[in-house]
């Protein structure tokens, strides 16, 4: 009885007072009959049409968009459709509510995808590759600037930032300024504009709501009819329901009705009524909505459609408090190490262990699981709220304690680092205060000098968060990037000051989304249901009128969508945040200070000096100058004994399921804000795509399967964090573990008759010493962290939240312990639940083991017999670890043998170890799953049993086979006298061929794959690589017998490789329809409708534009997800800061595409996408059939006991992907997706064809034309030659056949096979046996010339440069090379033409059938 009075009424009184609204109906405005005169139209109208309606003899002035109408001028509109007569119309009223003196955040929870009730999840989807999701973008816009008008300029993506960033402050002054600069810029219908506007009377009506402030109220109903309506600008239904909410602030109750009237009449008389309706319920409580019913009366369908449930209750927030007691705590060692690190890793986790957080027992819940569940969820918000509260208070804690040890005047040397930085805190604080007051004093006295408007562009948003929090992210995020750069090192200031723009920028959008925070989660859904109910009415007559719409007629059959036109006011612009970064680091320089206490051993004294910490230096780098910020020595040498213990509250694990995946940025963590994609500001196209997909449910599969990596709950292995502990605290280099103190000891310095060589010799390994303390420190500092969080997390269930990158693989967020981290992390991880292991999961454990240790290219029964006879080794290990023979440090992951050796132990020592249950994730590998992949799609039968794919008695290794066949051909050649073979006879080996053998596969070029063997040689052959010219011999050498057997194993999949490279490179150098249509208007002297008025200021820079390849490569994944390529040449842009000039790159979708990057990042990408596709719908699958699942890429985890389940799931989803023709739709996607594109295709210039184009371009003499020119020229030649061809005119198909164009003598001459190889293409050295291009060619050139170049090669493969000729060279060899590099740059030679975008055949697949992989029991081992 006492939770029923208690619980809010106002829902059912609104309730009630709707009902005698029903009974006093005047006009139905929400009548079915009348959806005919009141339904929405499906576009805007670029201007306002007049319209007269006679209502009792008067009419009414309206405006157009050109701005207001004088009185002459009468308006006309259509009847209203009364069912009674109606006294007063309130549009003819002379009322407008507001002198002539001048003058929320959303929180309806959006709908949930539900996956449970999905029983396909695990099936892949239909997918018309003909019909893929296209957004034309091609278009978009280079950001335009603009002059700065008081203060109010440059792109216009800063002013809409800009705008916000007043908005959310409060500087409405500024706000309106920045507004009325916008509405100079935009067309007055253009809906950039009106949604400012929006924002605007949002803003200015959430303070009126707070304060009650009439004259704001006054200037919010002044600025809708004067700053919007008279000029001209559309209102939208958000406007008119904005108003609405507004009209319900008024002090003087008579006007409220009349005013509600006004503004439903003006949305009326839009014909946008029922959608300001329904804009305005969301923001009105009950009360208002009734009022509103009372004063335009309506007619229901029926007074049932609203509904209360009466046994519905709301638990209110405050409820959710904690109180459980955690005292029981398990009892651990404390780890000792200086500061107190663990501290503030408590305060941020203070939930685990604070009392009163936890909410009284007496608090009524539904079950003991709804309190847990309520608990669990607001210690998890307050963990992500906490973040940078905890490090102010560590900082705090160490001052006072120096305080307390040492006396009020402590010096550096007994301060811990976090004592020293409370110091800083203290004195930066009153200065970020001071320079918060100087920008508003700069926007309040309209300062005009250049200092004023840099203060005036970025002073609102260093107001976004508290000055507190400015100072603790400031300090923190500058000796962290100092850190990570080498403490000794300093960081440049461009880097600096961005990462630290990045990082206010990051925490303002924390702040910002609080306000949804996880209430969704916490609270009860009452008031949403009772909300939904209320809008019910309104939402159903909304539908039918959509509904009525006529549907649009589909493009083509393929699904188009425009780019999204939305401003992320949460995304700060670039050079604010360069600016604003700059002036908290000079802030800092000025607050850092440190005590440095000096002692004279001659006189035996010491004195105290003050100095800074970070100072200003410039460096060189590559011929270019560098700003660098450096840190004072002293601070340099305690900052690199005391790791930094930073802010490790973002983003560590959640306490609870992780929130499932619903939009682009809705899911995850409680607190919104983490995107689904990888990605920065690069990904702009790919953010649009993301987006489309997840609103037409394309990306369903993919957030369920995140879900599902998400739900696998996990604990922290107790016996080996105690193990890792012991080894940590004594400072031994251990395992992975670096040593506290490493010793590296600098080369000896050469003498003073030593020769320039021997000095650069020893500048070298000096700097490698360095270089190699540094890299062990900055190890050491990151093993603290996670150290820190198992720590935190030892008694706790928790979970890691997943998202993807752009190809769609999945990786935890928690950055700092996961899975997918090094052997440690895996070590200290286990599942949150167990299962019995049986008899299968006690042999597979074993199984786990050998492979943990390294024994995993033998037999299952080798591998289990493996356990059996080192199982005195085992228990040696699980028992005394650190004390005993230590033989699980033998293994190559020796934490996780050691993990898997307490395991099996605990397990043996049960009278029946098959009871034994069991957390140990156990992990079944691929066998380099890239080159599955590739056999499958290319059917190769012998590169298909090297990986696997066959069925065999033993696991095949395609490292070893790749070894034996390099060293087969090495033997041959050494029989044939060959000095190369002779010198590596016998040192060829699986370690040698790995690496490449691993990464050919993803794209590693030839010069990598060469480095990569270099660096092998170097650790297994010491001798070899005593001089560096033999040693890039011998490495050139081995890298193309590496290739040639890789191309021997994989014929099919090499084709496929080479199919993606050249489809990639048409794609990026093709124009679209849409680029077409402009360039034809151009030349006709039509401009491109635009939506801005004004002249931007790089108007002549961006002139053409729209002539560049802006052509990404994008493809679907089996699981539907868009994949877009975001590699593109972006410009960059200087930005003046208080501290330097700062160059800053800016990416757009606008910017031309990295040709290279496209063509040489697609076949490896698109390998990424399919093993991306395999381990999602493998999770989804074993999550069907009640497995837990964890995923590495081709790594899959599970209990030991659902290994053979789990095993029988990445065969049939393996099976199920590839019996389907991926190649085949992948081509038939490209054709629709690119339809109509042209693209510049090459021959060669002394070919026949080739002869032909020049001779016809002197003929006409286009050959004397600018390159530029000449292109466009012909472009619009063969596409209007094209178009007459298509034509069904006859005559103009004539025309058509007479044009003779490049075009026209390829298709009468030439073929497909005639298409020049592009260099770039030739480049893609990491295609399945490709080697050197310059080797293909002349292999026999360079058999010759090897002996006398050494390691010198002819093309630098990564920056695409010829290699220069040495003078100390032999003349032989320069003859030589000269000729070599004379034949490949006439073979290089090329003539351009336009051709339609069409790709080549798809390679013929081989004989291997993918369903024999069913009988593979070591596809994955």
């Amino acid at each position: 009885m006492i939770i029923r009075a208690s619980r809010p009424i106002l829902p059912l009184n609104a309730s009630r007072s709707l009902h005698p609204a029903f009974e006093q109906l005047q006009f139905p405005w929400l009548c079915p009959a009348l959806l005919g005169s009141s339904a929405l139209r499906s576009s805007r109208p670029t201007t306002t049409t007049t319209r007269r309606k006679p209502t009792h003899g008067q009419t009414v002035a309206l405006r157009t968009n050109h701005g207001p109408v004088t009185g002459s001028t009468k308006a006309q509109r259509r009847e209203f459709a009364y069912a009674t007569g109606l006294d007063n119309n309130a549009l003819n009223d002379d009322y407008v509510p507001f002198d002539n003196r001048g003058g929320s955040y959303d929180s309806q929870v959006p709908s949930q995808y539900s996956w449970s009730g999905r029983a396909d999840l695990s099936e892949l989807p239909i997918f018309d590759p003909t019909s893929p999701l296209i957004i034309h973008d091609s278009m978009r816009q280079a950001p335009r600037r603009f002059r700065v008008t008081n203060g109010i300029g440059g792109e216009l993506s800063e002013i809409h930032q800009t705008l916000q960033a007043c908005l959310r402050v409060g500087r409405i002054e500024r706000a309106a300024a920045t507004l009325r600069r916008l509405t100079a810029i935009y067309k007055l219908d253009a809906p950039e504009l009106i949604n400012a506007h929006n924002d605007y009377l949002a803003s200015a009506i959430e303070r009126v709501v707070e304060t009650k402030d009439q004259a704001l109220l006054r200037h919010v109903q002044w600025w809708f009819e004067v700053e919007i309506r008279a000029l001209g600008i559309l209102p939208n239904p958000k406007t008119y329901g904005l108003m609405l909410r507004a009209s319900f602030q008024e002090s003087n109750q008579l006007k409220i009705d009349r005013t509600i009237r006004r503004y439903i009449a003006l949305a009326e008389h839009a014909d946008l009524r029922d959608e300001a309706l329904s804009t305005a319920l969301n923001t009105l409580n009950s009360q208002e909505i009734g009022r509103v019913t009372r004063v335009c009366p309506t007619t229901f369908h029926s007074a049932s459609d609203l509904q209360v449930d009466d046994n519905f209750d709301i638990q209110p927030a405050e409820e959710f408090l904690d109180t459980a007691d955690q005292s029981q705590k398990y009892d651990i060692h404390p780890q000792q190490q200086k500061g107190l690190g663990l501290v503030a890793l408590k305060k941020s986790l203070s939930v685990f262990e604070q009392a009163t957080n936890f909410p009284p027992q007496d608090t009524f819940y539904s079950s003991e699981e709804a309190r847990k569940k309520a608990v669990a969820y607001k210690r998890q918000e307050s963990l992500e709220r906490d973040t940078w509260t905890s490090a102010l208070d560590r900082w705090r804690d160490e001052h006072n304690e120096s305080l307390k040890r040492m006396g009020v005047n402590s010096g550096l040397q007994t301060k811990s680092v976090s004592a020293v930085m409370w110091t800083w805190h203290e004195a930066l604080v009153p200065l970020i205060r001071e320079e918060i007051m100087k920008s508003d004093e700069s926007h309040l006295e309209k300062d005009s000098s250049k200092a004023g408007h840099e203060r005036s562009a970025y002073g609102p948003f260093l107001q976004h968060i508290s000055p507190e929090k400015l100072s603790a992210v400031t300090i923190i995020n500058t000796l962290n990037r100092m850190s990570a750069m080498g403490i000794g090192k300093g960081s440049k200031v461009t880097v600096l000051v961005a990462s630290l723009g990045k990082a206010v920028q990051d925490e303002s959008i924390a702040e910002a989304v609080k306000g949804q925070s996880s209430s969704r989660y916490t609270r009860g859904l009452g008031t949403q249901e009772r909300q939904k109910q209320l809008m019910r009415l309104i939402k159903r007559r909304l539908r039918h009128t959509l509904s009525s719409q006529p549907k649009a007629e589909p493009n083509s059959g393929v699904l188009v969508q425009e780019p999204s036109l939305d401003i992320d006011a949460h995304e700060w612009p670039p050079a604010v945040r360069a600016q604003l970064g700059a002036v908290l680091v000079s802030l800092l320089m000025k607050a850092a200070k440190i005590e440095v206490v000096r002692g004279d051993p001659d006189k035996n004294v010491t004195h105290k000096d003050t100095q800074p910490v970070f100072w200003n230096s410039f460096q060189y780098e590559n011929g270019k100058r560098y700003g660098v910020i450096r840190m004072n020595a002293a601070m340099s040498a305690k900052v690199a004994k005391e790791p930094l213990s930073g802010a490790l509250s973002k983003h560590l694990p959640m306490l609870v399921e992780p929130v499932p995946w619903t939009k682009y940025k809705q899911g995850g963590f409680l607190l919104p804000g983490v995107q689904v994609v990888r990605g920065g500001t690069q990904h702009t196209q790919l953010r649009d795509y993301i987006r489309a997909a997840a609103d037409s449910g394309d990306m369903a599969q993919v957030f369920a399967g995140l879900d599902v990596l998400g739900r696998t709950p996990w604990q922290i292995n107790k016996d080996v964090f105690y193990a890792m502990r012991e080894v940590w605290n004594s400072g031994e280099a251990l395992a992975n573990l670096p040593a506290a103190d490493p010793k590296v000891e600098n080369p000896p310095e050469p003498g003073l008759s030593a020769d320039l060589h021997e000095r650069r010799g020893y500048a070298f390994k000096l700097k490698e010493a360095e270089n190699t303390r540094a890299g062990m420190h900055s190890e050491r500092c990151f093993f603290n962290f996670q150290l820190e969080v198992a720590r935190a997390y030892l008694n706790e269930t928790f979970y890691f939240p997943h998202n993807v990158d752009f190809r769609g693989r999945a990786y935890p967020i928690p950055p700092y312990l996961n899975h997918i981290g090094a052997d440690n992390c895996r070590g200290l991880l286990k599942f949150g639940v167990g299962k019995e292991l049986g008899e299968s999961g006690l042999v597979w454990l074993k199984i786990h083991l050998a492979n943990v240790f390294g024994y995993d290219k033998a037999s299952f029964k080798e591998r289990r017999d493996f356990a059996t006879d080192h199982v005195k080794d085992v228990y040696d290990s699980a028992n005394n670890p650190l004390k005993g023979s230590r033989w699980w440090l033998k293994a190559e992951d020796p934490w996780q043998c050691l993990a898997t050796c307490i395991e099996l132990k605990n397990a043996l020592d049960l009278p029946d170890p098959t009871k034994f249950v069991s957390y140990l994730p156990v992990h079944q590998d691929g066998t380099c799953n890239g080159l599955q992949h590739y056999a499958a799609l290319g059917g190769d039968a012998i590169g298909a049993k090297q990986v696997n794919l066959e069925p065999g008695d033993r696991p095949s290794d395609i490292y070893t086979a790749v070894a034996e066949l390099v060293k087969n051909d090495i033997a041959k050649e050494a029989t044939e006298g060959s000095p190369m073979a002779k010198l590596l006879e016998g040192k060829i080996s699986r370690k040698v061929v790995k690496p490449t053998v691993m990464t050919n596969v993803y794209g590693v070029t030839f010069q990598g794959a060469k480095r990569q063997v270099a660096s092998q040689i170097r650790d297994l052959y010491p001798t070899l690589a005593s001089d560096s010219k033999t040693l890039m011999s011998v490495s050139y050498y081995i890298t193309g017998k590496i290739f040639t057997a890789l191309a021997a194993m994989f014929n099919g999949a090499h084709d496929i490789q080479y199919w993606l490279g050249e489809c990639a490179s048409r794609i990026s150098e093709a124009l679209t329809p849409e680029q077409i249509r402009w360039i034809e208007a151009n030349a006709a002297g039509k401009d491109l409708e635009s939506s801005i008025s004004a002249k931007a200021t790089n108007e002549v820079k961006n002139k053409n534009e729209y002539t560049r390849f802006r052509s990404s490569v994008i493809w679907t994944t089996p699981l539907k997800m868009p994949v877009v390529q975001p590699y593109r040449t972006s410009s960059s842009r200087t930005v003046k800061t208080n501290l330097q000039l700062i160059s800053l790159n800016e990416p757009s979708a606008s910017d031309p595409v990295s040709k290279r990057k496209q063509l040489q990042a697609f076949p490896p990408n698109f390998i990424h996408s399919l093993d991306a596709t395999h381990m999602l719908l493998s999770a989804l699958k074993c999550n069907e059939q009640g497995l837990s699942f964890a995923a590495v890429h081709d790594s899959f985890w599970t209990h030991a006991a659902d290994l053979d389940t789990m095993n029988g799931v990445l065969r049939n989803a393996f099976i199920s992907m590839h019996s389907e023709d991926i190649i085949g739709r992948l081509a038939a996607e490209f054709a629709a997706r690119y339809k109509g594109c042209m693209y510049l295709a090459y021959v060669k210039t002394n070919s026949p064809l080739g002869k032909k184009i020049t001779s016809l371009r002197r003929s006409i003499g286009s050959s004397r034309k600018a390159k530029s020119q000449s292109q466009v020229d012909e472009l619009l030649l063969e596409k209007r030659r094209l178009r007459l061809l298509a034509s069904e005119d006859p005559d103009e198909q004539a025309e058509g056949r007479a044009m003779v164009t490049p075009g026209k003598l390829f298709a009468d001459t030439a073929d497909e096979k005639d298409i020049m190889i592009l260099e770039d293409l030739q480049g893609l050295e990491g295609v399945i046996g490709q080697v050197s291009s310059v080797e293909s060619n002349d292999q026999e050139t360079l058999d010759t010339l090897q002996p006398v170049l050494g390691s010198k090669q002819l093309f630098d493969d990564d920056a695409g440069a010829q290699a220069e000729i040495d003078p100390n060279d032999s003349a032989e060899a320069a003859v030589a090379l000269k000729a070599v590099r004379a034949k490949a740059a006439r073979d290089r030679r090329k003539i351009w033409f336009w051709l339609p975008l069409t790709f080549p055949p798809v390679p013929k697949k081989g004989d291997f059938n993918v369903f024999r992989l069913k009988d593979s029991k070591y596809f994955f081992s």
